[in-house]
C-alpha cells in the first residue's frame, strides 16, 4: 500500500472504529461498502481492507447479501488498544477509563509480586532506570515524556512476571496510560506520592520482596481509581462526599 492509500485506509478504519464504538451505529446497523466508499471518496479496495481489520476487532461482520453488520458490544475485542483508543475518545471515557483501572488493579499487582521472584538482573536495572525518569520527568508539565518512562515501567513489570498471559497486557497498559495523557485526564504534575510508589515498587522488585512489591503496586492502583473520581467521574455513579485534598495520584 502506498503511503497515501496507508492515510487513506487509517483515515476511513479511525473514522469508522470511532463512530462504531461511541454508538454512532449500534449493534445491528448495516453498513454499505459502496456507500462507505462514496462517502470517503476512497476505493471499494480501500473500504474492504478497512473492514477486515474491523472484523479482526469483531466490531463488524460482512455477509455477502447483507453488508457490514455492526456486532453488539458484547462481541468486541475490548483488549484490542485501538478499540481501547477509540473507547477513550468518546462520551464514554469515565466509564471505560473506570473499567479499565479496574482490570489493571487486579493484574499489576499479582505481577509485580511475581517480578520480585522472577525478574533478571537486566529487567531490574530497566524498572528502576524507568521509575528515575519518571522523577525526572514528573515536575515542569513534562507529561509526555512522563509517560514513556510510565509506560516502560508498567510493560516491564508485567513482562518480568513471566506469566505470558500478563506480559499480553502491556498494550493495554499502554492504551489506557496514553489515553488518560492525551484526554487531560491527569494533573499537570504527576502526584510525588505516586511518582515515590513506582520507585519503591522497583525496589522491591530488586530486593526480591514480594509481598511488599504487590503492596505497593495495589496503593499505587487504588490511587489511580481516586484520581478518577476528581478527574473523570462517572455521571452514573453516586458521587461520594469529597474532601479537600488530593487524592494520591496512580499511574
Amino acid at each position: 500500500m502506498t503511503t497515501a492509500g496507508h492515510g487513506l485506509h487509517t483515515h476511513v478504519l479511525d473514522t469508522l472504529g470511532l463512530a462504531i464504538t461511541a454508538g454512532e451505529y449500534p449493534g445491528g446497523s448495516v453498513l454499505r461498502t459502496d456507500e462507505i466508499a462514496q462517502s470517503f471518496d476512497v476505493s471499494r479496495t480501500v473500504v474492504r481492507e478497512v473492514v477486515r481489520v474491523l472484523e479482526s476487532m469483531r466490531l463488524v461482520e460482512s455477509r455477502r447479501r447483507v453488508g457490514v453488520t455492526v456486532r453488539p458490544i458484547e462481541e468486541w475485542n475490548v483488549y484490542d488498544p485501538r478499540v481501547i483508543r477509540w473507547r477513550l475518545a468518546g462520551s464514554d471515557r469515565p466509564r471505560q477509563l473506570r473499567s479499565l483501572t479496574v482490570l489493571r488493579s487486579a493484574v499489576e499487582p499479582v505481577a509485580a509480586g511475581l517480578a520480585a521472584r522472577y525478574a533478571t538482573p537486566e529487567q531490574c536495572a530497566e524498572l528502576t532506570a524507568c521509575a528515575l525518569g519518571m522523577v525526572e520527568t514528573s515536575r515542569g508539565q513534562q507529561l509526555d515524556a512522563y509517560l514513556r518512562h510510565d509506560v516502560a515501567f508498567h510493560r516491564i513489570v508485567l513482562t518480568a512476571s513471566g506469566n505470558e498471559m500478563f506480559a499480553r497486557l502491556g498494550d493495554v497498559v499502554a492504551a489506557i496510560l496514553t489515553g488518560r495523557t492525551h484526554h487531560q485526564v491527569m494533573f499537570d504534575d504527576p502526584d510525588p506520592a505516586a511518582v515515590t510508589l513506582h520507585v519503591q515498587v522497583a525496589e522491591a522488585v530488586r530486593e526480591g520482596d514480594a509481598e511488599r512489591a504487590e503492596r505497593i503496586t495495589r496503593e499505587i492502583a487504588v490511587g489511580a481509581l481516586a484520581e478518577l473520581d476528581v478527574l473523570a467521574p462517572d455521571p452514573l455513579r453516586v458521587a461520594a462526599p469529597s474532601g479537600s485534598a488530593r487524592p494520591s495520584s496512580g499511574s
